[in-house]
């Protein structure tokens, strides 16, 4: 395959999932009613599950149970595009994840910035062609990214379109890095997804369930861009009640208490 070729691949893709009345951008509607229990279920199926089981690979487990991760350091945002990624696209990607990121900052209200150098949280745009500039990028960061990290972005599927891993270097597993690959040779709308899921996931919450509605933590691509409901889940994640390497029991008794202040009115 080349460039080209995905670039037809991938249009031909969203317009049948749009077709389909998936991808949606509204957030959810009238047809997607949730309560404060949908949330903390949904919640703990993302933050406390791991259906990959780090295993590196792109082969599904059954969902192991994992303790909670999170940043506890402020995140520091450095985008990487590729040559194949023009000057006026690179722009309208920077503000569109510039605006994307306050937004994430509103919810967790957790500190988080864009910065040129010395980032924590890469997020590489990269098309087909544009392979040498990740090898180039994994050259100058073998000590804090490991191969394992290298093979799975270089052996990424045609039909994974983005992914996000984070790092951990602290025993309580709080993340210290985190990358991002989204693909480049895809129609704005799945740029957009893609950025939309990535970033989040890459905050903490890192699973996907069929359960999740409306959600873009949810494998159907009924929603392209962030829900309602994952901004309740991003808000619940960095509360200060919890902390990484909480486990989902000790979690339990505080999400409850988390849930009611969120569904009082003017909370």
């Amino acid at each position: 395959h080349d460039q080209r070729a995905n670039e037809t691949y991938y249009q031909r893709y969203v317009d049948q999932q749009v077709a389909r009345g998936l991808m949606r951008q509204d957030g959810g509607g009238p047809d997607t009613p949730f309560d404060i229990d949908d949330v903390l279920q949904s919640f703990e199926q993302l933050a406390f599950y791991d259906e990959y089981a780090r295993s590196g690979t792109y082969d599904r487990s059954a969902p192991t149970q994992v303790t909670l991760a999170r940043w506890e350091t402020p995140i520091r945002f450095n985008l990487f595009y590729g040559h194949t990624v023009s000057q006026a696209e690179q722009r309208r990607l920077d503000s569109e994840i510039a605006a994307y990121t306050k937004r994430l900052h509103r919810l967790t209200q957790h500190p988080m910035t864009i910065t040129q150098r010395g980032g924590n949280f890469d997020v590489l745009m990269m098309g087909h062609d544009d392979t040498p500039e990740i090898d180039a990028y994994f050259a100058e960061r073998r000590g804090v990214i490991g191969p394992e990290a290298q093979r799975v972005i270089a052996s990424m599927p045609r039909d994974i379109h983005c992914i996000v891993m984070a790092f951990s270097n602290a025993p309580s597993g709080a993340y210290s890095h985190a990358i991002a690959v989204i693909r480049t040779d895809t129609p704005d709308l799945l740029k957009t997804a893609c950025i939309h899921e990535e970033l989040a996931q890459g905050l903490g919450l890192a699973n996907d369930s069929p359960r999740a509605r409306p959600s873009i933590f949810n494998d159907d691509d009924e929603f392209a861009t962030l829900t309602t409901m994952d901004g309740l889940m991003l808000e619940i994640l960095y509360d200060d009640r919890l902390y990484s390497g909480m486990t989902l029991d000790q979690a339990r008794p505080l999400l409850r208490q988390i849930g009611d202040d969120l569904n009082r009115p003017n909370s």
